[in-house]
Order: structure tokens, then sequence, then C-alpha cells
């Protein structure tokens, strides 16, 4: 079978600190005084070593995308959205172009749905020697109805989604802007949590390269359809159309 098979520390895992269902636990990156094997920051922003490497093999990281606990991108001012993904693509292409990983994945996961643990806004970076990029992701997943377009940057609607429902894409091209990315991927994550669906309380981000491309998808995520699950199969909903103009009159219609 050609797969991605790689090996997950169980015994790590069960040490990792959680407030996602127990909302009262501890914070840890709250607790910014005791933050070790930091890399980078930029104001409140910090780029640092996962202390939990659960990924056997594999070097983990983390970006904390603020000191504020329960905020999130939809809050950000645009300043502060633009500086948080412009941090994760210069550390996400640098970790590339160092020579000593084949893939680095660079994800981001909110709310109890989206397999995360900690409620604090933050992003991730796994970092692998060996990894079959050919089997990450199919191109065809991350291009649809177009939204929007500027900059080099296009904004769509996936018409061959990865699972299913809602998955919105936005596409780097050569050159293009990382100001139109960041300004995108808060519109994305802001109609996913206020508008595509009331029960809808976690998402996650995923962003992809070939080449010199860089794409980025908000998945909106609730429990994962069975035909999927068991099956492969990939639902296309027929609103996508509907979602696409419901984003255009809401975000862009006087732009």
């Amino acid at each position: 079978m050609n797969i991605n098979l790689i090996k997950f520390n169980t015994d790590i895992g069960r040490t990792k600190p959680e407030n996602l269902v127990h909302a009262d636990n501890a914070c840890p990156f709250c607790d910014v005084e005791h933050l070790t094997d930091i890399i980078d920051t930029d104001n409140d922003i910090i780029f640092l070593r996962n202390k939990y490497n659960v990924i056997e093999g594999a070097d983990q990281f983390v970006l904390i995308e603020g000191r504020e606990c329960n905020s999130d991108m939809p809050a950000y001012s645009t300043e502060k959205m633009r500086r948080v993904i412009k941090m994760g693509i210069k550390h996400w292409k640098k970790l590339l172009e160092s020579g000593k990983y084949e893939e680095v994945l660079f994800f981001k996961n909110y709310g109890r749905m989206s397999g995360g643990t900690i409620r604090h806004p933050h992003m991730q970076l796994v970092a692998f020697p060996t990894l079959n990029s050919n089997l990450l992701f199919d191109e065809a997943e991350l291009r649809g109805i177009v939204i929007v377009a500027r900059d080099g940057v296009e904004f769509n609607i996936s018409n061959c989604p990865r699972v299913g429902f809602g998955e919105l894409n936005v596409v780097v091209e050569v050159g293009g802007s990382l100001d139109a990315l960041a300004d995108f991927l808060q519109v994305a994550v802001h109609y996913v949590m206020n508008f595509f669906n009331k029960n809808c309380t976690s998402y996650n981000i995923f962003f992809y390269r070939r080449a010199e491309k860089i794409f980025a998808k908000v998945m909106p995520r609730y429990a994962t359809s069975p035909y999927f699950v068991g099956y492969n199969i990939h639902f296309l909903p027929n609103n996508i159309g509907r979602i696409a103009d419901e984003i255009r009159k809401y975000y862009f219609s006087c732009k």
C-alpha cells in the first residue's frame, strides 16, 4: 500500500497538556516566562521547538500567534494577521531550504473537532527527514470556483474537495502577495466560524507547496463522514456556488 506511515509515540502523547475539553487546565502558551527553546519572536508572536515530540523521527515546532488566549484569527487586526502568516511562512521556508528535511508540514488546529489539544491560538510545523511528498495532496483539491483574486493570489471554494463540505482555498502564484494570502485566510476563517454552519466550531488550515507555489486550505471540521473514513468517498456539495456568492457579498462587495 502506497502511504506515508509514521510512528506516533503514545507515551509522550499522554503527557501533553490539554485545555480544549478541560477548560480549567492551565495554558502552557500563556506562561511565556517558562517557555523553552524559543527560536524567533515578533512582538508577542513566538516560534519555538515543540516540547512534546510525539511524531517519531520528525522535528516539531510551534508558532504561538500572540498573547491573547481567547482570541483567534477573525479578531486580529489586518496588520497582526499578516505578521502571523509571514512569520509562519518564513520559518516553513527556512526548514524546507535547510537541506535537513524532505518535507515540512505546516498547519493549524482550532477547536475540539480539529485534532488539537490547546485552545490558545497557534500553528504547528512538523519537519520530516523522509516523507513522500507526492502522497500529501492532489493539486486539484486546491482548485475550484474563484471567489476573488488579486496580487497573484486566488481565493476559491473547492469543486474537488479533499473531504467534502465548505473547503476554501488560497493559491499563491510565484511572486504572489503574502499580504493577500493572509487577508484571504482571515476572511475564510471568519466565514467558516460565523456563516458556514451554526454547528461548526472547529477548523483546520493546511499549507502546501509545489515548486514555488503556496497553497492553503481552510477546512471546517465536524464529525467526518463515514463514507470518507471507511471508503475514501469524497462528497461534492450542491451549494458551493451559493457559498462563493455569499463570501463575495459579505466581504468583497464594497471593494
